[in-house]
């Protein structure tokens, strides 16, 4: 009786084992000379998610342990990390593709017809990959850089085969597609270096003495610890204003680079306490009215 639930056991499971080879040997298309079948689109499917998965890996481990160890700026990192991970994607889906004996010469059909379709609706996806390399390669933003692009500023944290992101002075993220960056104007802040000088005008009455006025904003500027002392701030008398005379100063900074207002907010509010405080008039546009003679005649 044992015997028999054994033997009727193996039965079901060879079976079963039968149905399970037969259902993934199961041919959906042929591509070429390569038959396509679930089995084989499972394998696939498997080896490209460990694929992205592993090179992933490998981008992190290159710009977190292996080039820590050089003295080369983030930006430069995040690209040779990202250039080596689409590097070893392709080498690998190729790698994939004749180890499972894909027909490759299948495809030239499919990169014909990947042609057309690129010509008809995928131009704006090819365009912001091909610049997405090219700004990985020229390297004319980097991740961490602080950068204007049409009406959009903040920092670039992350640069894919896309777009790139940017985060603003509110948190918010904007995402840009990379052939903005190769087909407009772009402002780096800091593609040298993070030190830049900020302009801020400032207004007196006409009565005010030009050097007493010079000397408190200069006063001002070195007092504030965000503002450099090499090179030195300096101040510009600009020229005869309707109302006032205007001055300019000229500060440098590191550490407000990519918050201008706050800086100019502390300097300012510095700026009206000492005017404040030394008797300086910051003037209010004015305007004479000169009434001809007569125009009393014409009321009445």
């Amino acid at each position: 009786m044992q015997e028999n639930l054994n033997q009727v056991a193996k039965e079901k499971a060879s079976s079963f084992i039968e149905w399970f080879q037969d259902l993934m040997n199961y041919s959906l298309f042929n591509l070429g000379d390569s038959k396509l079948t679930i089995g084989l689109i499972i394998t696939l499917s498997i080896s490209f998610v460990a694929l992205f998965v592993v090179t992933e890996w490998i981008r992190r481990f290159m710009v977190h342990k292996v080039l820590k160890r050089y003295h080369i700026d983030v930006g430069t990192k995040q690209s040779i990390g990202t250039m080596i991970k689409y590097l070893l994607i392709l080498g690998g889906i190729f790698s994939i593709l004749q180890t499972n004996g894909i027909d490759l010469s299948a495809f030239g059909i499919l990169a014909g017809a990947l042609g057309v379709g690129i010509g008809f609706g995928l131009q704006n996806i090819t365009n912001n990959f091909i610049s997405g390399l090219i700004i990985l390669f020229e390297q004319p933003i980097k991740v961490g850089d602080r950068i204007e692009v049409g009406d959009v500023t903040g920092d670039v944290i992350k640069i894919s085969a896309r777009s790139t992101m940017i985060v603003t002075n509110d948190n918010i993220t904007i995402i840009v597609p990379n052939s903005q960056f190769i087909d407009s104007q772009v402002i780096n802040w800091s593609h040298n270096e993070r030190k830049i000088r900020f302009n801020f005008p400032v207004g007196v009455s006409y009565k005010e003495n030009p050097e007493k006025v010079r000397e408190i904003l200069l006063d001002v500027a070195n007092a504030n610890k965000g503002v450099l002392t090499t090179p030195e701030p300096d101040v510009l008398f600009e020229d005869y204003g309707d109302s006032s005379i205007n001055f300019n100063l000229r500060v440098w900074t590191s550490e407000y680079i990519n918050r201008p207002k706050i800086l100019k907010s502390q300097l300012y509010y510095e700026i009206f306490r000492r005017f404040g405080e030394e008797g300086i008039e910051i003037p209010f546009p004015q305007r004479d009215l000169h009434l001809r003679s007569g125009f009393e005649n014409m009321i009445k």
